[in-house]
């Protein structure tokens, strides 16, 4: 069976072919990779220039950085003298999930106490070294099965027709087994699964699927179909616009992951709505936009509420943003004009070339292709208004203004601070709660009245027992929730989750990612902050971040480099969020576009045609913000705790 989305009818007036009428030749493979391949190159070519081809170009190490290392092995030495009570640095770091307080007072022990905690939090909780425990066995052939998982995880298609959640699955479960035959065997230390699967990602996954199902189903016409309508629009440059500048506001508000949840199956349902033939641009528009507008808050991504989380030093929400502001806008419109230009002809249709986009953009042109598009649109809103009658003018009804009393306390609860993930889930329960009491005494009871040929309807049928006497009818039973609505969870996108976790964590104690870092930023280590250095500083981040997952990169630099300074980490964050741009399992965002568009028979978003546009934008994004960065920053390149900002 075909997907809705190419479902095309079998008489289409002159608009609709003109609207559906597909690409007449295929592009040719240097004309798809020739940009990314042109970026690489690109990459590799300005970092050869400002450190060298060897590397031999790295400048020496400056008196500031000198002062750096002096005082960060003197601090760790201090502390590491201190004694401590292990239990109550359990109970502390179980309790409150971290190392507690930055801002300790001299009874409590000050700086060098809360030192002493974080220290021991990132080493023995955050990020745990074992990989001198495994050897040379049993470090290789985990990094082996790990990478055979990712390829099978980057193109699903390429081999049996199993699905990312089941691939993902499969490698979590085949990677907790042979760790066990490691350990038995001697060749590897104990897998500690239950740890490395992080809870907090899973719990706010269900809690936004429920909700977002019931937005969906509370009510026709509700909330979820208004905002739905918000995003169309008749021209497709405009409407790729929309969802554009909807996904970078939202991710920055709320969360990437939580934006892209929501809307997937609206930019889908649109798709369909208006006959598009190819509906990559409008998914690209989502996925990329998503994780773009998340590096601009703290609240954004998972790993920018990491970041500030495990930082030495205190990075206040203000500051976090107005470092980022104008590399996100950089990013944002290199990203999008690279969407209008790589898709111009799904966006433009009818257009002569760039030139001519420019005009329509800017001018409010239209190309007599385009004109037909919009009197098509307009007669299927017309022709749909005549169908639905007044239940179109029916507005914002009880229930719907109850879903936005449901949201409003939703964002204001995440604004203040509260935990995310009961958040979303005590908001999924309270709408699904409300769904069920009006279908129950509001919504009008199914008809089971039968009826004949002519229309009237039968009187109930009667039953007798053995005896012949009537057995009366009993009462309806009533359907539930567990039933209908809470069938559409999508359970398989939480057991991909679950897989990949259990994979990169295993990965990660290999310290194969740590000695790739080690070994490629040399002596650019200890300086990756500093031009030029940090050009290819971010390059390695953006690497690690698709090859092993942001998140457990963060944790990985944090424990490595336990004294950075703010500017370091804003560094870090935006090159680890723009780095989920690059490949399809480079963020969570663009696994949940493509589980959530292929759920609904769309399954043009793959790791193919992805990585064509994905590769180009993501550097170009990546190192236009790098340079900003560099010149414009309010966070400063000392850490204030360390004792480097006193001179």
């Amino acid at each position: 069976m075909s997907s809705p989305l190419y479902d095309v009818e079998k008489n289409p007036s002159p608009a609709l072919e003109a609207e559906t009428k597909p690409v007449e030749k295929k592009a040719s493979s240097l004309r798809t990779w020739g940009p990314a391949m042109v970026a690489v190159a690109g990459v590799i070519a300005i970092n050869a220039a400002l450190l060298g081809p060897t590397g031999n170009g790295i400048p020496p190490l400056s008196d500031r950085h000198l002062k750096a290392r002096k005082l960060s092995e003197s601090r760790t030495s201090d502390v590491m003298a201190l004694d401590f009570d292990a239990l109550a640095d359990h109970k502390l770091f179980t309790s409150q999930r971290g190392f507690g307080s930055r801002n300790l007072s001299d009874d409590e022990g000050g700086v060098m106490e809360y030192t002493r905690r974080r220290h021991r939090y990132l080493g023995e909780y955050t990020h745990v070294d074992v990989s001198d425990e495994f050897s040379a066995l049993g470090k290789w052939s985990t990094a082996v099965i790990y990478f055979a998982f990712w390829v099978f995880l980057m193109f699903p298609n390429w081999f049996l027709p199993i699905g990312r959640p089941g691939i993902a699955l499969g490698g979590g479960l085949t990677m907790v087994v042979w760790r066990f035959l490691l350990q038995i065997t001697g060749h590897g230390p104990w897998f500690d699964a239950e740890r490395v699967i992080i809870m907090e990602p899973l719990f706010l996954l269900f809690g936004l699927m429920l909700t977002t199902i019931y937005l969906e189903k509370m009510e026709r016409g509700g909330l979820f179909d208004k905002l739905r309508d918000s995003l169309d629009d008749p021209i497709n440059w405009k409407r790729s616009f929309k969802i554009m500048a909807m996904s970078t506001i939202g991710s920055a508000a709320v969360m990437n992951d939580s934006v892209v949840l929501i809307f997937s199956g609206v930019v889908v349902d649109l798709c369909v709505k208006n006959k598009v033939a190819n509906s990559l641009p409008y998914l690209l528009s989502l996925a990329t936009t998503a994780n773009i507008g998340s590096a601009l808050t703290m609240t954004g991504n998972p790993q920018n509420i990491l970041i500030v989380s495990l930082a030495y030093d205190d990075i206040p929400w203000l500051e976090f943003a107005t470092n980022m502001v104008l590399p996100v806008i950089a990013a944002t419109v290199i990203n999008g004009a690279m969407v209008f230009i790589y898709y111009s002809k799904e966006l433009f249709p009818g257009s002569s070339g760039l030139f001519e986009n420019f005009g329509i953009v800017l001018g409010g042109n239209r190309t007599p292709e385009m004109l037909a598009q919009e009197h098509a649109f307009y007669a299927r809103e017309a022709a749909a208004k005549e169908v639905k009658g007044d239940e179109e003018n029916l507005g914002w009804t009880i229930w719907s203004k109850l879903q936005i009393i449901v949201v409003v306390l939703f964002l204001a609860a995440f604004a203040i601070g509260l935990d995310v993930c009961v958040v979303s889930i005590c908001a999924g329960c309270i709408l699904m709660v409300m769904t069920a009491w009006k279908r129950q005494h509001y919504d009008p009871k199914p008809d089971n009245v039968d009826y004949d040929a002519e229309g009237n309807p039968l009187p109930p049928k009667k039953t007798y027992d053995m005896d012949g006497n009537e057995i009366e009818p009993e009462e309806e039973e009533l359907i539930t929730e567990s039933e209908t609505t809470l069938t559409e969870v999508d359970y398989g996108l939480l057991m991909l989750f679950i897989g990949q976790f259990l994979l990169i964590g295993s990965f990660d104690d290999t310290g194969v990612p740590q000695a790739f870092f080690s070994l490629t930023m040399g002596g650019c280590a200890e300086q990756m902050t500093s031009v030029p250095c940090v050009y290819w500083f971010v390059m390695v981040v953006t690497i690690l971040s698709n090859l092993a997952s942001n998140v457990p990169v963060v944790q990985m630099l944090a424990a490595t480099f336990p004294y950075a300074t703010p500017y370091d980490w804003i560094q870090v964050s935006f090159s680890a969020t723009i780095a989920g741009n690059l490949t399809m399992l480079g963020s969570a965002a663009n696994m949940i576009v493509a589980f959530q568009a292929a759920k609904v028979g769309d399954r043009t978003f793959t790791s193919e045609r992805h990585a064509p546009f994905g590769i180009p934008s993501t550097i170009l994004s990546l190192y236009a913000g790098t340079f900003i960065l560099t010149l414009i920053h309010f966070s400063p390149e000392c850490s204030v705790r360390l004792g480097e900002c006193e001179e």
